[in-house]
């Protein structure tokens, strides 16, 4: 469910009026995701996607959301377009929420991933990161190493009633990790959260898909680069089984460094990236799953499905492991 906040046709109309972006033809909730209310918004003019941004987004934040998107779109990325009102802010407030308009996007996100999505993933991972180069304004990640050790503080009274001994190989598996975590790689602009349901796809003449947007940039922040390709490992490159899949994490790195050549220290540092980012979304999901009152209407995510990939990053022999 991803409708939080209901909107009123008249509220909605009042709200449009405040754009230059014809009348209003159709209006409908999307039921995907999980942070903040969307919905699918068709005017005379084209489709839309109206968000209004529930509690967990910090409004103050959203202008450098938005600004990143604005400057993304600008250097050639497709990524939704923040639209302005005639007053020229794209930033408003709606039933109660802030809220925007951004551009819709063509296409879907693969239900089932094949080594053929993990190139053009690559190639739009490292663009990018290109493209956010010239987007200056820094924005800390919230949910960086800095957090997990607070995140796993917090977990500690339900976290052994997911698994047994779950705490304890979590303590000395972050351990490791924040004793291992590189202090000086290439740093810049990551989207921090590529899960395949944010990457849409159209199938090319050729038959092979490519990549015809990215979406929900609200984790996007300013941190390693090699780390933003290791959360992409960690979601694109598992199989149902569990096992890794060396091939489509070779695809998604070779195409990734044809458009952003790596250096030494990053890909050396793969391992312990990959170990990072499957602690950084075991903690987020451990804690909703421990914290979410019995009866809530939210889908919560099994954390173990990241201990399983925090098991393999930790056996990891090296690069060579992801195909590089």
């Amino acid at each position: 469910m991803a409708v939080y906040t209901e909107v009123t046709d008249e509220a909605l109309r009042a709200f449009l009026a405040e754009y230059d972006q014809g009348d209003l033809i159709a209006f409908r909730g999307i039921a995907e995701g999980v942070e903040n209310s969307n919905y699918a918004l068709k005017t005379t003019t084209a489709d839309f996607v109206l968000t209004l941004y529930e509690k967990r987004v910090n409004p103050k934040e959203l202008p450098w959301f938005l600004g990143l998107m604005r400057h993304l779109a600008s250097q050639g990325l497709s990524c939704p377009l923040p639209v302005p009102g005639r007053d020229g802010e794209a930033l408003r407030e709606l039933a109660g929420r802030p809220a925007a308009i951004c551009t819709f996007l063509q296409g879907v996100w693969p239900r089932r991933i094949r080594p053929e999505h993990c190139a053009p993933l690559g190639d739009a991972l490292a663009k990018l990161h290109l493209a956010g180069q010239g987007f200056t304004e820094e924005r800390p990640n919230s949910l960086g190493p800095q957090s997990w050790a607070p995140l796993l503080d917090r977990c500690r009274e339900g976290g052994d009633s997911v698994q047994p001994g779950l705490i304890a190989e979590l303590d000395a598996a972050l351990a490791g990790i924040l004793a291992e975590w590189p202090a000086d790689l290439p740093r810049g602009q990551i989207h921090a959260d590529l899960f395949p349901d944010n990457v849409f796809f159209l199938e090319g003449a050729n038959g092979q898909p490519h990549v015809s947007g990215l979406i929900d940039f609200y984790f996007a922040c300013t941190d390693y680069l090699a780390y933003d390709l290791a959360i992409c490992l960690n979601a694109w490159c598992f199989e149902p089984d569990w096992s890794f899949n060396v091939t489509k994490a070779r695809a998604m790195i070779r195409a990734y460094q044809a458009v952003r050549p790596m250096s030494e220290a990053e890909l050396a540092a793969l391992p312990v990236l990959c170990r990072g980012s499957a602690m950084r979304f075991l903690l987020t999901r451990l804690y909703d799953w421990t914290h979410t009152p019995a009866g809530a209407m939210v889908t919560r995510k099994d954390p173990l499905e990241y201990l399983r990939r925090l098991r393999f990053h930790a056996n990891a022999k090296g690069p060579g492991a992801y195909g590089v």
